[in-house]
């Protein structure tokens, strides 16, 4: 009888075990969405708004799913960017700069089509295209199964990382009223401390998630989004991995990350989606489809998303800045670009801050929809038509 030598193999990572497996998460989140647009346009539409706008404490319902259940999604997806980033798909600098340029590409294509339709006042919201869901696009692809190599979800979930950054930036640079330097100030010390504690190889989780809510909260009182101290606090926690080894499966951050994940897929995603996915479309005029914003935003999340994802990792291949992502086609690559332009929750969000409360936000709203709803479909198809042979063949080409 032939014995094999039995070979180490790297613990599972649990995000990329869900990405991987059946696609009951996005299930559950293309459930919870397509539940909220009944609901906003039903005779309960009064009663999901009065709810979501009820205030518990200092912040509204929605604000709480948005600032606060959202940013333990942030964190699990910072996990598994760490965790790729020291010891997987995005080790080399190369497989990093490739969803930095595919972000910047993808924030600033929409920017200009928003741009290249709007004048005077609604130049405003020129940033409203400029985001990527990341629970609604991983959602679309979790679905497709096997059709997408991991490399790509992957690939898609640091794009929508940076760019969420990006957008967050833009918000505090050109749509916030002011930051608080104070609290500003209070947060890099925070930071500053779990930093330390990495380096002291502090391995007990409760100390970071601790001070992690507190960095939360003087995050959201500094004026920034919130949810950004979810993937600072991901940044500090450790992981040991050993070149040649498998990485150590009793981490700190693979124990965080393997808590996390049910939770956060089962729960609070599909929360998540649908306290944000209620838009109404009872009322709305033709006229409203034409307008400026609704153009510049529909089509700068449905062609200025894809043309900036695609041609930007276009570019940096043919440069030998960045690799394309390992067994993906450029079919799939593009199909990928074309998902980056579901926007719905961050685009809501920098669309409330763009203009006036009840200024343009049926033209923001609809956009929004049209834009992500084409997006996620066209990729999807695109990502099904892609040719299995040619898929796992054409990984140079």
């Amino acid at each position: 009888m032939e014995h094999r030598p039995i070979r180490p193999t790297r613990p599972a990572s649990a995000l990329r075990a869900v990405l991987t497996g059946e696609a009951g998460g996005g299930l559950v989140l293309m459930a919870a969405a397509a539940l909220a647009l009944v609901v906003a346009n039903s005779g309960a539409a009064d009663a999901y708004n009065r709810a979501l706008h009820a205030y518990l404490g200092p912040l509204s319902v929605l604000h709480w799913i948005n600032d606060g259940l959202m940013a333990a999604f942030f964190l699990l997806v910072g996990l598994e960017i760490k965790r790729e980033a020291l010891d997987g798909r995005l080790r080399t600098w190369p497989d990093r700069a490739l969803p930095g340029i595919a972000a910047l590409g993808g924030m600033a294509v929409p920017a200009l089509v928003y741009v290249a339709l709007n004048r005077g006042d609604t130049l405003r919201g020129w940033a409203i295209p400029s985001a990527t869901d990341i629970a609604f696009a991983l959602g679309v692809l979790a679905l497709l199964g096997r059709r997408a190599p991991v490399s790509l979800k992957v690939f898609l979930s640091a794009v929508a990382i940076v760019d969420d950054l990006g957008a967050v930036i833009i918000i505090a640079l050109f749509y916030t009223g002011g930051l608080d330097p104070w609290m500003l100030g209070l947060a890099g010390a925070l930071l500053a401390v779990l930093f330390a504690m990495n380096r002291a190889r502090v391995s007990a989780l409760p100390p970071y998630l601790l001070l992690g809510l507190v960095l939360w909260v003087l995050v959201l009182r500094s004026g920034v989004h919130a949810t950004v101290a979810g993937v600072l606090l991901a940044l500090t926690i450790p992981i040991r991995p050993s070149p040649g080894r498998p990485e150590d499966a009793a981490s700190p951050l693979h124990r965080l990350e393997h808590a996390l994940t049910p939770f956060v897929t089962y729960a609070i995603v599909p929360v998540f989606g649908f306290a944000n996915a209620g838009v109404t479309l009872i009322g709305l005029s033709p006229s409203a489809l034409l307008h400026p914003v609704t153009l510049g935003v529909a089509l700068g999340l449905f062609l200025g998303k894809q043309a900036g994802v695609f041609a930007s990792v276009r570019l940096a291949v043919a440069a030998g800045l960045a690799a394309r992502p390992a067994g993906a086609s450029w079919t799939q690559v593009y199909g990928v670009g074309v998902l980056c332009g579901i926007g719905f929750t961050m685009s809501l969000f920098i669309g409330g801050l763009a203009f006036a409360p009840g200024l343009n936000e049926t033209e923001v709203k609809l956009g929004v929809l049209a834009g992500s709803l084409a997006s996620g479909v066209l990729g999807a198809l695109i990502l099904l038509s892609a040719d299995p042979a040619r898929r796992a063949g054409s990984a140079t080409g």
